[in-house]
């Protein structure tokens, strides 16, 4: 965007300088008709003293020819600006002492109409070379009178005329080197300024076309100015040549005619097409006491009611951790009783069943505390470089060793090749270590041992690096599949619902993303996508070097 504004901002800069060019060359053109009338003319004789008639008549013939090439070629004068003016100055002041050295009246039209020469000259190009090429100006003005001078031809002009007319070139040079230099400071800046605001315009219409607020602008005349994406899709989708508010939704213009007219907002949701969510419209005014531009904005309902949502879920996440910690000490107490019930030698079997189911009890409400606590103290995570190969074939051999898990299969498949991901191990072991006792408790057909396979790989060459956790059981239903990474989402009575919630929390947390994927043919896959590791590069594992 702003490289785009800066080409145009400079475009604009070269379109200013190709007039500036044009303008000076047909001045020179002026000068070069100028110098042939002075030359050529009828009455040249009696009012010049031409000294050097053919030598006059050659130098305005020439001057005249290179000033139209100037004016032709003054594309081709920009790609060197510094040197083109430079070498075209030169030529005026040769022109112009040439002319002089060939009339010996005392008129100075001559003099002064080189002087703007040396003025647009100064104003193009930089102060020093303005100086220089004022200071070769003012040799050419005196040459003639100095030669005159040197050689006792009688002459009307002084060498004291003269040196006045090479001060005044160096003096307008001067100034106008300084004039053209706050000039094309001021007209970077004003350029600068241009794309700042063009870039902020587009920035700010960007905002606009992405906010989730839709956003409308109307005239008296409920004719559609401005409308945003949001509000495209608020108002059901319609034809981009459609602009009247009337017909593109109708509740939406009554409900506007009604704030006109009696200043009072109706805040009752409404849907303004089929099949799209219920907004509440709300209307300013662009100006006060100015209805020829009115702007609406959409509220959608389901964004309200979300934000509630997440609002209500945090305070029962600070609540309900306020409450696990003040079960824990009772529940602590109950379970210490019961384990001591349990190890007395009077006690009938009938009363060792109840004290089972006691203990049993207080530990899968020891379960849903922890889950809770973890859920409203979850530590920031602590992303670092690892081989997700090595991770996990050490997370399989970990898992077996603390776990008992019978006849169940339990393996991982990884790539001849290193992958290096970003992610916090820790936040990692947990998210799987969870995925995989999903797997063996719930992946398995009825009478059947669980298969449950790690896999790591690359999704391509210049793909994410992947963690699955794939098992061959009967797999999620879709309508389920929906809503099991829901907070206290649950399908089995002795499950909490925060297990895959807070995995996915801790995935988001690591830059990384949870997620379900159906497998073919049954069974179930909890995909974790990983962010790429930017420190080290990928290398060939040992087995590819063998």
């Amino acid at each position: 965007m702003v490289d785009r504004q800066g080409r145009r901002a400079s475009d604009s800069s070269g379109d200013i300088t190709r007039r500036e060019l044009y303008f000076f060359n047909l001045y020179r053109l002026l000068e070069a008709v100028v110098y042939l009338g002075l030359i050529l003319s009828p009455m040249a004789g009696d009012w010049l003293n031409i000294a050097h008639s053919g030598l006059g008549r050659t130098v305005a013939f020439m001057y005249c020819a290179v000033a139209v090439i100037l004016v032709i070629s003054t594309d081709q004068m920009r790609r060197h600006l510094q040197m083109s003016i430079s070498v075209a100055l030169a030529i005026d002041v040769v022109a112009a002492s040439l002319v002089l050295f060939s009339i010996r009246g005392g008129h100075s039209s001559i003099p002064m109409m080189l002087m703007v020469n040396v003025g647009v000259a100064a104003l193009l190009l930089p102060f020093r070379h303005s100086v220089v090429l004022a200071g070769l100006a003012a040799a050419g003005v005196m040459a003639p009178s100095f030669l005159a001078l040197l050689n006792n031809i009688p002459t009307e002009r002084s060498i004291v005329e003269a040196g006045l007319f090479g001060l005044a070139y160096v003096a307008v040079a001067a100034l106008c080197a300084y004039l053209g230099r706050q000039m094309r400071e001021t007209e970077a800046l004003a350029e600068q300024r241009g794309v700042d605001l063009l870039n902020l315009e587009q920035v700010n219409d960007l905002i606009i076309r992405r906010m989730k607020t839709g956003v409308l602008l109307v005239d008296d005349a409920n004719h559609i100015l401005r409308i945003n994406e949001s509000a495209w899709h608020l108002i059901g989708n319609p034809s981009p040549n459609q602009r009247d508010l009337g017909q593109v939704a109708a509740e939406l213009s009554r409900r506007l005619y009604h704030w006109r007219h009696s200043g009072r907002i109706d805040q009752n949701p409404v849907a303004l097409a089929a099949d799209v969510p219920e907004v509440i419209p709300r209307f300013s005014r662009m100006a006060p006491n100015d209805d020829t531009h009115i702007l609406i904005f959409l509220d959608d309902t389901s964004l309200l009611s979300r934000r509630a949502e997440e609002m209500t879920l945090a305070s029962l996440g600070r609540l309900s951790a306020s409450i696990a910690h003040e079960i824990r000490n009772p529940l602590a107490a109950i379970r210490y009783s019961a384990q001591l019930l349990a190890e007395s030698e009077t006690m009938d079997e009938e009363d060792r069943r109840l004290v089972e189911i006691v203990n049993n009890h207080c530990t899968r409400a020891n379960e849903v505390i922890e889950n809770i606590l973890q859920l409203s103290r979850r530590e920031r995570s602590r992303p670092e470089s690892i081989d997700l190969n090595a991770w996990a074939l050490a997370f399989v051999e970990d898992y077996k060793q603390s776990n008992d898990i019978g006849q169940d299969h339990l393996r991982a498949i990884t790539q001849n090749r290193q992958i290096e991901a970003m992610v916090d191990p820790q936040h990692l072991q947990q998210v799987v270590w969870n995925l995989v006792q999903n797997a063996i408790r719930y992946g398995r057909e009825p009478g059947a041992v669980a298969r449950v396979v790690v896999v790591a790989r690359m999704v391509s060459d210049k793909g994410p690096p992947v963690l699955e956790v794939v098992d061959r059981g009967p797999g999620i239903p879709a309508k389920v599949a929906a809503q099991i990474f829901d907070p206290f989402f649950t399908t089995s009575e002795y499950g909490t619902g925060l297990g895959l919630y807070l995995a996915k929390q801790m995935c988001e947390s690591s830059q990384a993303t949870l997620e379900y994927v159906p497998v073919a043919g049954g069974g179930a896959c909890f995909r974790i996508t990983l962010s790429a590791s930017a420190t080290l590069p990928a290398r060939p594992s040992p087995s590819e070097k063998a």
